[in-house]
């Protein structure tokens, strides 16, 4: 029994952490697709942002919310985008719009799926849930989309976008 105890205790040291308990300090915002505002939210955030946008994303193909990225990549806020291998050559893509744009797109090919769908804005804001940057997200899809605000949060989100982009292929 003391073998096992012990064998157990040197093996959860060597894992990963999998799961952080974290605060979050303002609103929590739902959002549900179909029809359910999700796009406006999301724009309405990256709308918002005064210095960085990290987006994961696995299908980006809402020219509603390439525009925001866009436009705030105008407005001087640091956009970079991780996406999955499959937006590289998907022809309903916009990262290629993105890059072209001057946004850092990097793909991961390391995953057999990179399915996030995050956005973590200004250090303070995460957007995530099964919404994807899709208009059939919000016009066909039951989905559902959430909005935390904290920077306890937002960091444990940042840290492992920024594992992530390590993996990453940039074009």
């Amino acid at each position: 029994m003391r073998k096992l105890i012990l064998f157990l205790l040197l093996l959860s040291l060597s894992l990963p952490a999998l799961a952080r308990d974290v605060q979050i300090c303002g609103p929590v915002q739902v959002f549900f697709s179909p029809h359910g505002g999700c796009t406006e939210a999301v724009v309405s955030t990256i709308d918002q942002a005064k210095t960085t946008i990290l987006v994961q994303a696995y299908s980006f193909t809402s020219r509603t919310i390439r525009d925001a990225l866009m436009e705030a990549k105008g407005r001087g806020v640091h956009v970079q985008v991780i996406a999955d291998r499959t937006d590289e050559t998907s022809r309903d893509s916009v990262t290629q719009d993105l890059q072209a744009a001057g946004i850092e797109v990097v793909y991961d090919e390391t995953h057999k799926i990179a399915h996030n769908k995050v956005m973590i804005v200004d250090g303070d804001t995460v957007i995530t849930g099964s919404f994807n940057w899709t208009a059939s997200a919000e016009n066909a899809n039951a989905e559902n989309l959430i909005i935390l605000h904290g920077q306890e949060v937002a960091q444990v989100y940042a840290d492992r976008w920024e594992e992530l982009r390590k993996i990453c292929v940039e074009r």
